[in-house]
């Protein structure tokens, strides 16, 4: 089983003790995010084919990857520079910053074990297509040599709570935003393959099918051939991934919860209220089962919930 930790929260940037004490117990429990059911997830050797991490700022994770090398598990860590204004991401390390930590980590464990995401590109009246062209070819020619691959989408306004909270910020802010129509988001795909290719990394599009153009292939976020590259052994695809038959992924278990980011970046799908989502970091138990149990649960302890959910 691969597990995904997590498209549903930072928590190499704000829940590594939590991670390790998991690792430790060898499960978590995790909450279905459509039904809301409790599930025990195992994290042993026996049960865990490798790890896959979603962040913006792996400073604060670079002991735990240390850890799970030594423990002999193979991951993957798609990290996400933007450089966008901090408007749009509020709290995000210095693009300067992140780049020396994906420098760190493919040099302690190789380049297949790092993915650059450029990821949303929003088109704001402050971040046109041009600010985007100048600003990914900047981070592209500090990734040089450094990465092989970057993901790259642009934002997605298919969840309610994306466009209000970036409705309500635009208000507050004074700007505008916008969902370019699909032939522009083609051509500006090509032109990003391009600055991609001139620094020796390869662009590919994560989902949004409508806007692939010839030569440039969908990304697969989640793919069992690469971790196979840095486990060094063959490790089992298994499709659809966790979004269905439109996405290109193999199949993972996501250990992380929604609303408890702590970036505040005022695009994110996985947030609904970035206040609540911050007084959460704060009141965290790193010593918990679960990173953020159902809400109709809380209050209660983890174990009672889930005996309660698996004996129904």
């Amino acid at each position: 089983m691969i597990i995904s930790a997590s498209s549903r929260t930072d928590i190499p940037a704000f829940y590594g003790a939590w991670f390790r004490n998991r690792l430790g117990a060898g499960y978590c429990l995790s909450v279905n995010a459509f039904n809301g059911r409790v599930y025990r997830v195992g994290l042993s050797h026996r049960e865990v084919d490798g790890f896959f991490f979603w962040t913006k700022n792996l400073g604060p994770f670079m002991d735990n990857l240390a850890e799970l090398h030594a423990r002999g598990y193979p991951f993957i860590v798609h990290y996400t520079i933007n450089g966008l204004p901090s408007f749009l991401e509020p709290s995000i390390p210095s693009v300067e910053s992140c780049v020396s930590h994906l420098r760190q980590l493919t040099d302690d464990y190789g380049k297949k074990a790092a993915i650059w995401r450029y990821d949303p590109i929003l088109i704001t009246s402050e971040t046109s297509f041009d600010f985007h062209r100048s600003n990914f070819a900047c981070i592209a020619r500090q990734l040089a040599g450094v990465v092989d691959d970057v993901a790259v989408a642009f934002a997605s306004f298919s969840f309610k709570k994306t466009r209000a909270n970036l409705s309500r910020a635009a208000r507050e802010k004074g700007f505008s935003w916008e969902d370019p129509e699909v032939p522009a988001k083609q051509a500006f795909i090509r032109e990003l393959a391009s600055i991609a290719s001139d620094n020796g990394i390869t662009l590919r599009l994560c989902g949004q099918s409508e806007c692939l153009t010839p030569g440039i292939s969908s990304a697969v976020c989640i793919d069992a051939m690469r971790l196979s590259l840095v486990a060094g052994r063959l490790i089992p695809s298994k499709r659809p991934g966790h979004r269905g038959k439109e996405c290109g992924c193999d199949y993972s278990r996501d250990i992380g919860a929604y609303d408890t980011c702590g970036h505040g970046c005022i695009y994110c799908y996985a947030t609904t209220n970035h206040k609540a989502s911050l007084s959460f970091c704060d009141q965290h138990d790193p010593m918990a089962e679960w990173l953020r149990g159902p809400r109709r649960l809380r209050g209660r302890s983890a174990k009672a919930s889930f005996l309660e959910e698996n004996h129904s």
